[in-house]
């Protein structure tokens, strides 16, 4: 027997409505703030994510899905681990930033080989969302004010809280990042093995460590705040001010990083500990570099050797599942059946039931309309029975003698007959 990929998962019908239910309250927030939807590719090239994430990242050397395709020569491919990059390709390769400043949202599958728990697996969902062309701190203050909007549309704005950090700017942050290493590196034989092979590779990374021992070093460490200029901070402090504006409650946390080399000046997490330890929801930040390193790939300026320009952007990303998750520890989605109406149809019979169930699907719009096969009338009350429909519509001869209808209530058990084209004009179903 064939089975499904470890930490690749069905979601089958039953699950598929949570799904249904979240994104559509996800999209309406982002209409609400104009934002606009673009479909992405699941596989780019392995050298988009090598230089926009990073490659010394965790994802890049231990998690990315990479292949080669047939071509000659072959072409480095990888599944994507993340949205970002593909949509700062996409902006670029279809100059979406010419005269404009995009709002730009996507959702779909991700791909990381690690190993699979609950709410992170190989296969994972993100809503990812991106805002190009602005470099001041209104852009910042405007996501996070619009995930703040999503919480209380879908029930969780009490069990979130926001954490902000700043990363500075380039040269700032590798100024901070040498102290640390020259700090770190004194008090080697005290880390964890990971933060260890982080020190030569993505030190900041260590500031996020999990390891109690690893923390406990981490208390006289420098400070990243301490190595920021002046206009990271009035940066940073102006999202502070809008938030406040806002009424979003906030708390400094002088460790967040991220973990894709891209960053700079503002990031944030929306965290709970509703999932057991302490878990980010979503996750965001700003980018300022990005589109001009992904730009300078294959460019060149033969005259003057100018960087190429880039262009300022911020964005986030929240993962489907773990957002589920929380959901439905907190506050679970009503359930719904997959029709409204359920037609049962005697099988001499049978050619007018359909006739009549899809005139029904013309004139109601609003409902959702099921059959079963021209099975016998018992079979097809069973498959009724299992539906969730509200009301069951029986045709037999006698009925469509009689222009008329039985209506089961499937709550009540209370049967009724009625004109054939009554469910045509309802405007509610009790009987």
């Amino acid at each position: 027997m064939i089975k499904a990929i470890k930490g690749f998962n069905d979601i089958l019908p039953e699950q598929s409505a949570k799904w249904l239910h979240l994104e559509a309250v996800l999209a309406n927030v982002l209409a609400r703030y104009g934002y606009e939807h673009i479909r992405l590719p699941i596989v780019e090239q392995t050298d988009l994510f090598a230089r926009a994430i990073g490659g010394a990242t965790d994802i890049v050397e231990k998690e990315m899905y990479s292949f080669t395709d047939k071509s000659e020569p072959p072409t480095p491919l990888a599944l994507r681990p993340e949205g970002t990059a593909g949509a700062v390709r996409a902006v670029i390769e279809h100059n979406l930033l010419r005269g404009d400043t995009p709002k730009l949202w996507y959702i779909g599958p991700m791909f990381r080989y690690e190993r699979p728990q609950k709410g992170r697996y190989r296969q994972f969902h993100q809503l990812g969302v991106e805002s190009f062309g602005s470099p001041l701190p209104d852009a910042d203050a405007e996501l996070i004010a619009m995930t703040h909007l999503m919480w209380q549309e879908l029930g969780l704005k009490d069990e979130m809280r926001l954490q902000l950090n700043s990363l500075g700017e380039l040269d700032e942050r590798h100024a901070y990042r040498e102290a640390l290493v020259n700090y770190l590196t004194d008090k080697h034989d005290q880390l964890d093995d990971d933060s260890k092979r982080r020190l030569t590779t993505n030190p900041l990374r260590i500031l996020d460590s999990k390891e109690a021992s690893t923390q406990a070093v981490l208390v006289d460490a420098p400070k990243l705040a301490d190595f920021l200029g002046a206009y990271s901070i009035a940066h940073f402090e102006q999202v502070q001010t809008y938030l406040t504006a806002l009424e979003i409650d906030y708390e400094i946390n002088p460790h967040l990083v991220r973990g894709l080399d891209y960053y700079n000046k503002t990031v944030f997490e929306w965290v709970t500990d509703k999932l057991g330890s302490q878990a980010t929801v979503c996750a965001g930040g700003r980018y300022d570099g990005l589109v001009g390193q992904l730009k300078s790939i294959g460019a060149r300026d033969d005259s003057n050797d100018k960087p190429v320009k880039s262009e300022p952007a911020v964005g986030f990303a929240m993962g489907l599942e773990r957002l589920l998750l929380l959901i439905d520890a907190v506050a679970p989605f009503a359930e719904t059946s997959a029709c409204d109406i359920f037609v049962v149809t005697h099988p001499e019979v049978y050619s007018a039931g359909i006739n009549y169930a899809q005139k029904l699907r013309y004139d109601r719009p609003d409902l959702r309309i099921k059959m079963a096969s021209a099975t016998s009338l018992k079979a097809q009350m069973k498959k009724a029975d299992k539906s969730g429909a509200a009301l069951t519509v029986i045709l037999a001869q006698q009925e469509l003698e009689d222009n008329t209808i039985s209506i089961k209530n499937m709550q009540t058990g209370e049967q009724t007959t009625t004109a054939q084209d009554w469910l045509s004009h309802a405007e509610n179903f009790s009987i």
